[in-house]
């Protein structure tokens, strides 16, 4: 199993040199209202939070605790003279970082990356460095929380706190570059390069010379490329394309993949299709939760194993479930062929009798513009849509986005949907999965629990969002404090996959014909108390054969 010390964390834009912080750090806590210096610290295994058996402390953090971690790094001597970035894959929920003792940089929301320049911050002349990230998590609503809680139980987790992706630092020179952006076609691809005003690209055995511009403000080089006897991607066949680019002393690698998304009038319905053609997509919800690491697997080779199994069950899709995920999980959907239905994360608070006790008897109709109203909230949310998509627009593998979830923190979703498309216009957008459905999104998105996905073609392609959630609890792999959780008990594995077949015979495959487009059953493993995945928590058993 591979490290994930050892595992470069950002595979769309790869050099070839860099140094993993991952490891052993040094982790104390003390009360955020307390003066003075914290108790004697322990060791922590980052990239595992704390909660985790995996960091070493299985601890849970406590909303009026201050975290510090720190730990001391080398800068090689084949590095000097560039500069140095140091990059922290994710912190929940906010983030201060020092060098050597000065303060660099502050970071907001525990889900996406950030990164800060720290060459002018490091003490010169000494050969040994220090960098301490203090993080604080009071599980703050107004950030995205998704389905955390300190009292876990049912259909909410443990919390996860402080760092729970990697950090590693990159050597760079003075003009570099920052990010890439890749738009592709059947039979071109179009890539940006930000940062730098010139360039070679070197795909499939040719040269190009990117074009300087400005765009935003920023410096970007771009080229534009016809790609002869193409090859697309799909689950099936997930061809991928390896390039360069080298811009003065810098260099970086990277891969795309030729597709398109489209909604098609096809055999009288209205559907979702991949590459001009209707496509079903046959997908599982995939919550991103491990027994030992929660947030964060035992090693990177996890997702492909996930994925895999999926694969060897007829799947060809992944929702994943108001997380977003250590981008190596993206590259090995990108690498394997799982399409990923990605949600965004849910911020404010969650209701239970607006957001699900009245939509399962009947009221699913809301004016959704005088809901969650808090400004700060609802920026912050946009904020967070704009960073998703920005983080992972390049990933092939990502078809479609969710914005709101069953009501969670749902606010002006048409708005939201307008602003997802100026950012993104080639990928599908569900809106409201599930109810509360306003006049924009791509599709009509449904969830079917406790009764019979008797659904009605609409004029926009069909979503079974979610379905199915058959618990079957296995003696002797049971991760949960309280009662077993699902939506239809089975006795035993053998009653799991009668019912599961009769499920998608009886109600899947009739729906498929009437125009069903995608259809994603609950869910890939179970989850501390929920029982119903079709993997244990620790992904030692698979409950059925086939679907």
């Amino acid at each position: 199993m591979t490290n994930w010390k050892d595992s470069y964390p950002r595979p769309q834009l790869v050099r070839d040199k860099w140094l993993s912080l991952d490891g052993r750090w040094t982790f104390s806590v003390k009360k955020t209202n307390e003066a003075g210096m914290p108790p004697k610290p322990k060791t922590i295994n980052v990239p595992f939070c704390p909660e985790s058996m995996l960091s070493g402390l299985n601890r849970i953090t406590r909303p009026d605790e201050l975290m510090l971690y720190g730990r001391g790094f080398s800068v090689p001597e084949e590095w000097k003279g560039m500069r140095l970035i140091l990059h922290v894959g994710a912190v929940d929920q906010t983030a201060k970082v020092y060098i050597d003792g000065k303060y660099a940089c502050s970071h907001e929301g525990g889900y996406l990356p950030f990164s800060y320049d720290i060459t002018d911050l490091l003490n010169e002349g000494e050969e040994r460095h220090s960098v301490i990230i203090e993080a604080r998590d009071n599980l703050d609503h107004k950030y995205p929380w998704g389905k955390q809680k300190y009292k876990n139980g049912g259909m909410w987790y443990t919390p996860v706190s402080g760092i729970w992706k990697s950090v590693w630092l990159e050597p760079v020179p003075e003009e570099h570059i920052t990010s890439l952006r890749i738009d592709t076609g059947l039979d071109w691809v179009e890539i940006k390069a930000y940062g730098v005003s010139e360039g070679t690209l070197e795909l499939c055995g040719k040269s190009y010379e990117l074009t300087g511009l400005t765009e935003d403000g920023r410096a970007c080089a771009s080229v534009h490329v016809e790609i002869e006897e193409p090859e697309l991607w799909t689950p099936e066949e997930p061809n991928l394309y390896d390039f360069t680019i080298s811009s003065g002393d810098d260099s970086i690698r990277s891969y795309f993949a030729l597709r398109t998304l489209s909604i098609e009038e096809r055999g009288g319905c209205t559907r979702l299709c991949l590459n001009g053609v209707p496509y079903f997509f046959n997908g599982v919800l995939d919550q991103g939760y491990w027994h030992d690491g929660i947030y964060t697997p035992s090693s990177p080779d996890k997702f492909a194993e996930d994925i895999l199994a999926m694969k060897s069950l007829g799947y060809n899709t992944l929702r994943k479930h108001i997380k977003i995920e250590h981008e190596r999980f993206y590259y090995e959907c990108d690498r394997l062929g799982m399409v990923v239905f990605q949600d965004m994360v849910n911020n404010s608070d969650y209701s239970f009798i607006h957001d699900s006790a009245l939509p399962a008897i009947g009221r699913t109709k809301i004016d959704d513009k005088v809901v969650n109203d808090d400004p700060e909230t609802r920026m912050i949310f946009m904020e967070s849509m704009e960073g998703t998509v920005d983080y992972l627009y390049n990933h092939p593998s990502i078809c479609y986005w969710t914005i709101f979830n069953e009501g969670w923190g749902q606010f002006d979703a048409d708005a939201a949907y307008d602003r997802l498309k100026e950012l993104d216009s080639t990928r599908f957008v569900d809106s409201t999965s599930g109810w509360f459905w306003q006049n924009k999104s791509d599709v009509d998105s449904y969830h079917v629990y406790f009764k019979k996905a008797d659904l009605e073609m609409g004029s926009r392609p069909l979503v079974l969002s979610e379905f199915g959630g058959y618990a079957c609890k296995l003696p002797g792999y049971y991760y949960g404090g309280r009662r077993d959780y699902g939506y239809r008990k089975c006795a035993d594995r053998a009653a799991l996959q009668k019912d599961i077949s009769r499920l998608y015979k009886e109600e899947i495959e009739p729906l498929k014909a009437r125009g069903l487009s995608a259809a994603i059953y609950t869910q890939l493993s179970d989850v501390e108390d929920e029982t119903n995945g079709l993997l244990t928590y620790d992904r030692e058993v698979k409950k059925v054969e086939k679907i």
